[in-house]
């Protein structure tokens, strides 16, 4: 059983911009192939937080944009886990250092269930929710976490993001405007129990 809590129980606030690692895509899978060499596989985990709105579950997700180029970017809370950190501790970390107040309180994040896992072959763009046959050295592991989120939280929110409530249905089916991984969250989510609190 997972609790969901309305959306309006929330509250939200600003903090300094966040920026990504890489400026570019090609620049994040130079990077990956250059530390591949010398530490392996890269482990990243990712938050699923959920809310509800009049009983419709809805995923909390980070809007980039729209660009330049006119192009809309979703993400998930993520981020790579640091050498001996475990899943769990890595993933209290992101989530508080992406969303986690400005202040000296700390949100208790509770890391309910693993919702799915995903793997990247090539230094390249495609990543799959199973290791194709032809790969022997995955170059990175993704693991979805399932947040379960305490009845009233602040969140701070990077000022160059929005936090956006995206209910399933939007996302069902979708890879086109939410890629691969978030469009297949209401089918991961489904062996779910909710509770609309």
């Amino acid at each position: 059983m997972t609790n969901l809590y309305p959306l309006s129980n929330y509250t939200f606030g600003t903090k300094d911009p966040q920026y990504e690692k890489d400026r570019t895509v090609e620049a994040r899978f130079l990077r990956m192939r250059s530390e591949f060499e010398t530490i392996g596989m890269r482990h990243t985990v990712e938050g699923v937080l959920l809310v509800h709105e009049h009983n419709l579950p809805h995923v909390l997700l980070l809007q980039l944009g729209p660009s330049a180029s006119g192009v809309t970017f979703f993400k998930l809370p993520a981020g790579e886990l640091e050498e001996g950190e475990s899943d769990t501790e890595g993933m209290k970390r992101i989530v508080n250092n992406v969303l986690g107040r400005t202040d000296d309180v700390q949100t208790d994040w509770q890391v309910a269930d693993i919702v799915s896992n995903w793997w990247r072959p090539n230094f390249e763009a495609p990543q799959y929710p199973y290791i194709p046959a032809h790969c022997s050295r995955p170059k990175e592991h993704k693991r979805l976490f399932l947040i379960q989120l305490p009845e009233k939280a602040l969140f701070s929110v990077p000022r160059n993001y929005k936090l956006v409530a995206a209910p399933l249905f939007e996302l069902f089916d979708n890879a086109a405007g939410y890629g691969p991984v978030i469009s297949s969250l209401p089918q991961c989510l489904s062996r779910f129990n909710f509770v609309y609190m």
